[in-house]
């Protein structure tokens, strides 16, 4: 009898196990069941610029994408704004439509400056997939999904070692030329910032220098065009819609015929919204106030070589991001204070807006009312220095404008990838395969 229960344990140690294998392939749906079960997903429009979307099609496959918000369940409304470390925090705002309406939810990704692409497109495709999960559990198609952790959690605690301060350096160097002439340009850049939720701190240098030489029969020149700043920001927040701080600025200039220009304006701002909505929506107030001094290269057209001044400037802006488009305006004017005819207004902004199905506007321009030029170089501007823009001529106004339309129509599913060829006509899409909008 022992004997006899030993053996069918052994069998029962075998079978059972591959009963339940059985048992689970047959349960499991097939191929044919999945792609029916597709057909219920949620329909999914993504709104946001620059994202990898044929990465994310290829990793979120348990939704159908559409090209045209109005076809879809569900629009997915995704904003970007620098974070202090230097990386990028997207705000995904998750916008329930037909028979999801009123489930909204938004999330948040943060990459780091020192990601790669690849480990960025991984942190938000994880993110979009929690965002789409309650939409996918309200149709047939959650019978195929599966939720799990990776890894075990640990309690742990924010230590930064650096104590949230960035540092940054570039540079560049460009030559180019032929036979009778030849350009060369040197950039520069350093920058140190700490950002908190409450204060924001940034220190920038920045050098540029361009030299172009002639050299044509009888007629040799050298022109060259240099540039130096160092600028100051902080912030101090005092709630949800004040906040202080000051700005600094120390610059030489050729263009603007300044040796030595240094600026020191303190500056109170208000927010209409709450700055926590400052991925969705934006309408800020600033003043600011301060002392400015300019030593000039070359007497002004006011026959001064140095001037010292008090000035003061108004900006209000607004942006928003909604389903219908993106919005930004901003408007401007400055003065002296000694002096109010010396004074500068602008007015600049940008518009994208979908008129109808398929087809969107896009506007962009700035227009500016200039009476407060007080380093123009006295005297006759060159015809090279005129043509190279070499130095700044006497202007009442600037300005500059564009206007766009885009339209397309057809097929609104886009779940399918196809890297083939680049994925643009005759291998020219310029960004390597992928699908970067």
């Amino acid at each position: 009898m022992k004997k006899r229960a030993l053996i069918l344990a052994i069998f029962a140690a075998f079978l059972l196990p591959a009963a339940r294998t059985l048992a689970a392939e047959d349960a499991k749906p097939s191929a044919q069941d999945v792609d029916e079960l597709k057909k219920s997903a949620p329909r999914v429009y993504i709104d946001g610029q620059r994202l990898d979307m044929n990465y994310i099609k290829t990793e979120i496959e348990f939704v159908n994408y559409v090209r045209d918000r109005k076809e879809a369940d569900v629009h997915i409304l995704i904003s970007q704004q620098g974070t202090g470390s230097g990386g990028n925090e997207y705000t995904m705002a998750f916008i329930g439509l037909r028979d999801f309406e009123n489930l909204n939810n938004e999330l948040k990704y943060c990459s780091n400056k020192i990601d790669t692409q690849d480990e960025t497109r991984k942190g938000l495709v994880q993110v979009l997939k929690l965002g789409l999960t309650p939409y996918v559990a309200r149709t047939p198609m959650a019978q195929v999904l599966t939720l799990g952790m990776a890894g075990k959690v640990k309690p742990t605690a924010v230590t930064d070692p650096w104590d949230f301060w960035v540092f940054s350096l570039s540079t560049r160097l460009r030559m180019s030329g032929e036979e009778s002439w030849k350009n060369s340009s040197l950039n520069g850049n350093f920058s140190v910032s700490r950002v908190t939720s409450t204060n924001r701190l940034r220190l920038g240098l920045s050098a540029f220098e361009e030299t172009s030489k002639y050299n044509y029969d009888d007629y040799q020149e050298t022109s060259s065009s240099r540039h130096r700043s160092i600028d100051g920001l902080y912030v101090f927040g005092l709630s949800e819609h004040w906040s202080i701080g000051a700005f600094v600025n120390v610059n030489h200039s050729t263009y603007s015929n300044i040796r030595l220009g240094v600026t020191f304006q303190p500056a109170i701002e208000f927010n209409i919204f709450p700055y926590s909505e400052s991925t969705r929506r934006e309408l800020r107030i600033l003043y600011r106030a301060g002392y400015n001094y300019d030593k000039y290269m070359e007497i002004t057209v006011y026959d001064k070589m140095s001037e010292a001044t008090l000035s003061h400037a108004l900006t209000t802006t607004f942006e928003s991001r909604e389903p219908w488009g993106t919005a930004e305006i901003s408007l401007e004017a400055a003065s002296l204070l000694r002096d109010v005819s010396y004074n500068h207004f602008r007015v600049q902004g940008n518009l994208s807006l979908r008129l109808i199905k398929g087809l969107s506007l896009t506007l962009d321009g700035r227009y500016s009312v200039v009476h407060d030029q007080l380093s123009l170089r006295k005297g006759e501007i060159s015809l090279e220095e005129l043509l190279l823009k070499r130095a700044e001529l006497a202007s009442g106004y600037t300005y500059r404008f564009s206007v766009g339309f885009s339209y397309s129509f057809g097929s609104v599913y886009s779940n399918v990838v196809n890297p083939r060829f680049g994925g643009g006509f005759g291998g020219m899409d310029g960004g390597g395969g992928s699908d970067w909008y």
